[in-house]
């Protein structure tokens, strides 16, 4: 059986985890996204939203692989992002912003993209990939926007919204996986294990 470290503290990733079976322990990484972001940009302007998303989860990943030196658990981190005609919506942080993006993407059509970094620090060995999903954003009333702003759910998630909390009403449909937009694709977690040659039921029993 192999143990899994989740390096997340989103209550989403290790619900997700936890109802496929695997109940990780879980180490937050503490990276600083934004200095992440800025210090990417500078040396790749034209990275692409997926590509972000794909370099934040590496950088948790790597931040909580070193800080468990010598640990033989697996590392598993993901970091999400919400593309809107090319541009990038992280966690608002604010109920201005959260109001500023749900007011722009309502009705509207977005991507929400998850990258996925699995360290095995028992070969050496790492994998990871970015899953995307479309989103159909519900063309939402003013009031139902600032009721759902009251709620405090926009500011603290990527893009301003969920999928499996209070949000969920205002998402019309998504074409993709789920757990994507969750925060984590489980199909695509599975792919990335056999990758590292160990079979989702190692993981999922241990």
């Amino acid at each position: 059986m192999t143990s899994l470290v989740l390096a997340s503290a989103s209550p989403a990733r290790l619900g997700l985890l936890r109802a496929s079976g695997i109940d990780p322990d879980v180490v937050v990484s503490d990276v600083d996204e934004d200095a992440v972001e800025t210090e990417v940009r500078r040396r790749d302007p034209d990275l692409s939203p997926a590509g972000l998303a794909q370099v934040l989860a590496e950088a948790k990943g790597a931040t909580v692989r070193d800080r468990l030196a010598g640990d033989r658990r697996l590392v598993l981190a993901c970091d999400s992002v919400l593309e809107i005609d090319g541009a990038v919506h992280g966690k608002p942080g604010t109920v201005e912003v959260a109001r500023r993006r749900w007011r722009d993407v309502r009705g509207r059509t977005g991507v929400l993209h998850t990258g996925h970094w699995l360290v095995d620090p028992v070969s050496g060995r790492n994998t990871g990939a970015t899953a995307s999903a479309t989103v159909h954003f519900a063309d939402i009333t003013d009031e139902e926007l600032e009721g759902y702003l009251a709620t405090g759910e926009p500011l603290h998630v990527a893009g301003g919204f969920t999928l499996d909390g209070v949000g969920a009403p205002f998402v019309e449909s998504i074409e993709g996986h789920p757990s994507t937009v969750v925060g984590l694709c489980l199909p695509l977690l599975r792919r990335l294990l056999g990758d590292l040659d160990i079979p989702w039921w190692d993981v999922a029993s241990a």
